[in-house]
């Protein structure tokens, strides 16, 4: 990857399919999937969940990666005091975007969420 690149992924999920697992495997899916900072922050609220669902599916995809080859909970998504997302890289997310080269500036959000009553889009992006 050249100095300077920019790689954005985009996601989007249908609110009602988070509903729908959260109904059926709850605490199973919540732990399997977020991170103890992301259960707390998001309280069971669909419209969070579906948020960053999408969000860590569009990362992994910035990763080059898709889901394969990284947890769940290897992406986090967290927020600024102002409510920005930003994206928290471990263990093998994290030497991922080492291998590609990808700043880790912490100083600006990494995604780009949203989330209505039926759609969670997230597109985020790395720069080289």
């Amino acid at each position: 990857m050249t100095t300077g690149a920019t790689e954005v992924g985009i996601d989007i999920i249908e609110t009602h399919r988070i509903r729908g697992v959260l109904e059926k495997h709850d605490l199973r899916f919540l732990t399997r999937v977020y991170t103890e900072w992301e259960r707390m922050y998001c309280r069971r609220n669909v419209l969070h969940l579906a948020g960053r669902w999408a969000a860590k599916e569009a990362v992994s995809k910035v990763l080059g990666l898709g889901v394969r080859g990284v947890g769940w909970r290897e992406i986090e998504i967290r927020r600024t005091p102002y409510g920005q997302p930003t994206v928290t890289l471990h263990g093998r997310a994290e030497q991922r975007r080492r291998a590609l080269g990808l700043a880790a500036d912490r100083s600006e959000p990494g995604a780009r969420c949203a989330h209505r009553a039926r759609l969670a889009p997230a597109a985020p992006a790395g720069r080289g």
